[in-house]
């Protein structure tokens, strides 16, 4: 009797520790929650050495206020929290976006997303997007290189945002700012606006020199007729026009004849929501959403990683283009001097459906080079 009672505990004890050596995680795997097993959610994925530094990203705020400042203080959260801007460049922005009198995401008051943020998040849950590249040294950025001439990403000396400014994925274009303004905040966060070729660049998969993408000297119209006659035509998504791959079906406001501020809502997704939408580089919406701002130089002096600035361009569809294709938007088509003034002109233009993106030098040492 007590041999058979101690061949019990024995076995009960043999069992237990069968059972623990079962559910013990790998090493470095941190354990899953009783909720998260609940819900069936992949086990949390162990920090590498690269990953180490990654932040915390607290949720995305999700809140359109009826009044343009409480929509602005929305947007500056977000910017906090999903860029991890600090107090000084967070305090530079606020200054710059306050001193406009409509800057913002579009009128609160007219303005219809056909999407929220949390129905964009949705589907970034269930698709396959780009990340950003940790070598460009800010969140939601990829390097720009020549695919086509065999250059590689480690060699690249510039990046550009993956989003519309604010930058932030599942966050609406900040529209209605001139092209100065575009390019202080662009500073403000350490980076600048991109040149045309840049822009193009990144649309088409392929950072092309400078040399070739502009004959400075030329008048501006000449310049765009030349560049436009032979450009490679191509999409950001590929060789075929669709505009159905892009946040292209949304529609004016039913008053908005003329671009105003009263009668035309900001009608766009949240940046990055259609994931075929996207560059060879990374690059997400640069059809629809939003037109972009973006610097033209007519001279050597004034491309952007010399520290210049030249005339103001405009590059890119906007979000009604599945119903009204007003004009070209391949990666490369240069628009005909469209409200063209300095780039860092006060009464530059700015309109309910134009935004921009920013793009960062990587090396001081370049800034110089043609």
């Amino acid at each position: 009797m007590v041999l058979a009672f101690a061949l019990a505990i024995a076995g009960l004890v043999l069992a237990s520790v069968l059972k623990a050596i079962r559910v013990q995680p790998p090493k470095g795997t941190p354990p899953r929650s009783s909720e998260s097993q609940r819900l069936g959610a992949p086990p949390p994925v162990a920090p590498s050495s690269s990953s180490v530094q990654a932040r915390f990203v607290p949720p995305l705020l999700d809140q359109n206020p009826d009044t343009l400042a409480a929509q602005r203080e929305v947007m500056f959260e977000n910017m906090k929290s999903q860029l991890g801007l600090d107090d000084q460049a967070l305090a530079k922005t606020r200054a710059i976006v306050e001193s406009s009198r409509w800057m913002g995401q579009g009128n609160p008051k007219i303005t219809e997303h056909p999407m929220s943020r949390a129905e964009c998040q949705a589907v970034r849950a269930t698709r396959e997007f780009r990340e950003g590249d940790a070598r460009c040294g800010s969140p939601n950025m990829v390097p720009l290189f020549d695919r086509d001439a065999g250059e590689k990403a480690d060699a690249a000396k510039l990046c550009i945002d993956q989003y519309e400014f604010p930058n932030i994925p599942c966050d609406y274009p900040v529209t209605w700012v001139r092209s100065d303004q575009a390019q202080l905040l662009c500073q403000a966060q350490g980076k600048r606006l991109c040149d045309a070729h840049e822009w193009e660049g990144g649309c088409a998969g392929a950072l092309r020199p400078p040399e070739r993408e502009y004959t400075f000297g030329e008048r501006r119209l000449m310049q765009e007729h030349l560049h436009n006659k032979d450009r490679e035509l191509i999409w950001a998504y590929g060789k075929k026009e669709n505009h159905a791959l892009c946040a292209t079906g949304s529609a004016k406001s039913p008053k908005c004849f003329t671009p105003s501020w009263e009668l035309c809502g900001t009608n766009t997704y949240p940046a990055g929501a259609f994931p075929e939408c996207v560059s060879p580089l990374g690059v997400y919406d640069q059809h629809g959403n939003a037109a972009e701002h973006m610097n033209l130089p007519l001279v050597a002096e004034e491309l952007g990683r010399r520290g210049g600035t030249g005339e103001n361009e405009m590059k890119g569809s906007w979000f009604i283009f599945l119903q009204a294709d007003a004009h070209e938007d391949d990666c490369r088509w240069r628009a005909l001097a469209w409200h063209a003034g300095k780039l860092m002109a006060e009464d530059s233009h700015r309109n309910y459906h134009l935004g921009f993106r920013c793009c960062k030098d990587l090396a001081a040492s370049e800034l110089l080079a043609p």
